[in-house]
Parts: C-alpha cells; structure tokens; sequence
C-alpha cells in the first residue's frame, strides 16, 4: 500500500512556494496560562533577504497591541499541483512603520506582494495600520512525497 511521508523543502523549493505573498496564520507568544495569540494574516516575501512583511491593522480594541513585542511563529500551507507544502517562521516582528525611505527594511518591503484583505467592520481608512518585518530565527519548510509500501 502506498502512503505519504514529509520532506525537507530545499531552499529553491521553498522560496518558489512562498513567491512573493499570501497568506498564512500569525502567532504571538504569551504567558504559559494562555494559549498562543494567533489570526491569519497576509504576508510578502522577499527572498533575497529571506524576510517576511505584514501590514497589521491595530483597531481600536485590538488584542494585538499587548503581544506585538512578543515572539511569533508564522505558518503557511497550501496543496500545490504536486502535494501540501508548509513553511514555519519564528522570529521576532520589528516594526519598519516609521523607517526612513531609503532603509534596507522599507526597500525589502517593496520588493513583496501583501495581498489587500478587508476584513475589518471599519473602513480600511479609518483603520490604523503598521508594518513589520520578520526576519526569522528559524525557517523551515516541508512537502509530502509518495512513498511506496
């Protein structure tokens, strides 16, 4: 009987699934009595760099603003034309907001596709947004492959 089993995706492989943007899910670490802080999010990837940008909306009430100096894990996943894919980032966000124009971070952040999501029950305009880069500590990435039985 066949079945499937999981492999390191090389870099090439990994930098060709992640592209230039999409989406994937957000977790902030918090204290042991909670469970992590996690929403989906759209993300860019600049390759070259091996860096990850978010756009995050902080609206009035959001639980965000109490986690966003924490560690994060970012997670993506998708089934391609030739099986599931994942990659896993952690790290920690730095804020790239108010960077100068000309800064390594700012011009990473051009080089990305953040697919535009509206989510939010405010007008995007009337919603605070920041941007951050996440350069990760750790980056890992998987595929599933036949494995014959």
């Amino acid at each position: 009987m066949e079945g499937l089993r999981w492999v390191q995706l090389t870099e090439q492989e990994r930098d060709e699934f992640l592209g230039t943007g999409g989406t994937g899910t957000l977790s902030f670490a918090t204290d042991e009595t909670e469970p992590p802080f996690s929403l989906p999010v759209s993300y860019g990837y600049d390759a070259d760099a091996g860096s990850f940008y978010f756009r995050l909306a902080f609206p009035e009430n959001s639980g965000k603003r109490s986690v966003v100096d924490h560690p994060v894990t970012f997670v993506t996943h998708d089934r391609t034309d030739r099986g599931w894919r994942s990659v896993v980032a952690t790290g920690e966000l730095e804020d790239v907001t108010d960077r100068d124009y000309d800064s390594a971070a700012v011009q990473g952040m051009w080089a990305v596709d953040i697919p535009k999501v509206d989510v939010f029950e405010d007008p995007p305009e009337e919603v605070s947004f920041r941007q951050f880069r996440l350069v990760p500590e750790r980056l890992t990435g998987r595929k599933e492959v036949e494995s014959g039985g």
